[in-house]
């Protein structure tokens, strides 16, 4: 396997030039939302901004009788918490969560809610999630970069927020970035994953380095001897672009199109709701539709 590895130099090629159109400047049809956008002023450290998003969106969006999609991450720990509260103090009725992850799970019973789990034909009305990154104007998210627990499922995470009938994400400001740059999931078969990863750093050639995702120790280009395998029997390569990403959505098609990759961390949808924290306040923005434009 490492000669294989040394021959492609996949694992230690120095990146020095761009191949791809989907990072740096953008070309031909754009994608470009429609936004309302809602300002409220405070002065609020970081923590208590993040609580006050968090508290703002269940109070806003979550209605008495539904089923509730429950994220992960510290925003979404809070907005459960915030909920077993609503629950207990009878402001809202006959809620059912569905757990995101093994976190959410864990912190949705202390919290009192109601759980059930997901089925691919299960009817969930409104979700709410943290996110890595939203790109600037589509609301193009990634997930799954934090590290991933036993049992827990990038496919079922984004499955349930894809199921939602309304969705909102809750993030701080400095998560809200055109250009992003940074890591993006991506999970594949773990039979012939070393092709798959020589096919993806091909293509990005340039612009970002392939890794195999490690279960434990430090991570590196092949995983090290114990690489993460998934529930569902995968491996996940991080994708870590060190240039400018102009096209979430893109990069998305391209991966879609790789043999081997089963599913990865970007994911677009449509309606979506942007909740972002700041100490001077809150924005909203909600990507209502998407008119594509010459």
């Amino acid at each position: 396997m490492a000669s294989v590895a040394s021959s492609s130099s996949f694992s230690t090629r120095l990146l020095q030039h761009s191949s791809t159109t989907l990072l740096g400047s953008s070309r031909g049809r754009r994608i470009r939302p429609n936004f309302v956008r809602m300002v409220t002023r405070s002065c609020l450290d970081d923590s208590s901004a993040l609580l006050r998003a968090a508290q703002y969106t269940v109070d806003t969006y979550v209605k008495s009788g539904m089923v509730v999609g429950l994220g992960s991450g510290h925003a979404s720990g809070m907005a459960i918490q915030h909920l077993g509260r609503q629950l207990r103090t009878g402001n809202l009725k006959d809620i059912i969560g569905i757990p995101m992850s093994v976190a959410s799970a864990s912190e949705a019973a202390k919290a009192g809610i109601p759980l059930d789990t997901y089925q691919d034909s299960s009817q969930i009305d409104f979700a709410f999630d943290d996110a890595d990154v939203i790109e600037e104007e589509t609301l193009v998210a990634v997930i799954g970069r934090r590290k991933l627990q036993s049992e827990e499922s990038i496919i079922q995470e984004k499955a349930i927020l894809n199921a939602a009938n309304k969705l909102v994400f809750i993030i701080e400001e400095n998560q809200y970035k055109g250009g992003s740059e940074g890591s993006i999931p991506v999970l594949i078969q773990s039979l012939n994953w070393l092709a798959t990863a020589e096919e993806i750093d091909d293509m990005f050639l340039g612009d970002a380095e392939v890794w195999r995702r490690p279960s434990i120790g430090q991570a590196g280009p092949l995983g090290g001897d114990f690489p993460l395998v998934t529930r569902e029997g995968h491996n996940v390569l991080d994708v870590i672009f060190t240039s400018p990403i102009a096209s979430l959505a893109e990069v998305a098609k391209s991966l879609d199109k790789v043999d081997g990759v089963v599913d990865h961390g970007v994911i677009s949808k449509i309606p979506c709701t942007v909740v972002i924290a700041s100490p001077n306040g809150m924005n909203i923005l909600d990507k209502l539709t998407a008119d594509i434009v010459g």
